[in-house]
């Protein structure tokens, strides 16, 4: 009985962390299954997919440009910063406010079991996104929040066993937190 975090290609416990920085193919493949657990909400979050997708895709762009040189996430935005370009590092800033959004988000949730995914959701947003977000766009995802399916529908996509779910969500929440802090606190110390 495999939860959802199992299907992924790649957890975020599992991605390379060295003293170069983040493996940025690796964090690539976890992001990609993170976005994938938007499927499990239906249409409501299309508009996050949709941006996350972007700045996935500007990221990997990058890194293919120089594989060696891009190996790292800070190799990369250092290497983008060198050259007076910024099209990845501003993706990855945005796609970290992204992963932030739903970090905080899902911690809200499991932090508070009688809590309703719209209200974790509502939550999360208030936190991360909302500052960097204009009067046109925060409607929008006030909308997408009141969409939210029910916290139990949405439990039992991501696995049968509640138990393991549980689990399994703890410690990815743990491996997606721990990236979300190494990359905010690189741009916080690089001043980008």
């Amino acid at each position: 009985m495999a939860t959802y975090f199992k299907t992924t290609a790649r957890n975020y416990s599992d991605v390379s962390v060295t003293a170069d920085g983040i493996d940025t193919d690796q964090f690539l493949q976890a992001t990609e299954g993170l976005v994938k657990i938007f499927d499990l909400f239906g249409n409501v979050f299309t508009v996050v997919q949709s941006d996350m997708n972007g700045n996935i895709k500007k990221i990997r762009e990058r890194f293919l440009t120089n594989p060696a040189g891009n190996s790292t996430l800070q190799k990369l935005v250092l290497a983008e910063k060198a050259e007076k370009k910024k099209t990845a590092t501003e993706g990855l800033l945005w796609l970290t406010r992204g992963l932030d959004f739903t970090l905080q988000s899902l911690e809200h949730s499991e932090a508070n079991p009688s809590v309703e995914l719209s209200a974790s959701f509502t939550k999360g947003y208030e936190g991360t996104l909302r500052p960097h977000h204009g009067m046109l766009v925060r409607p929008i995802f006030a909308m997408a929040m009141k969409a939210c399916p029910y916290r139990a529908d949405f439990y039992a996509k991501l696995g049968s066993d509640q138990g393991l779910v549980q689990q399994d969500l703890s410690a990815y929440l743990a491996g997606l937190r721990k990236i979300v802090v190494d990359i905010q606190k690189f741009y916080a110390d690089n001043k980008l």
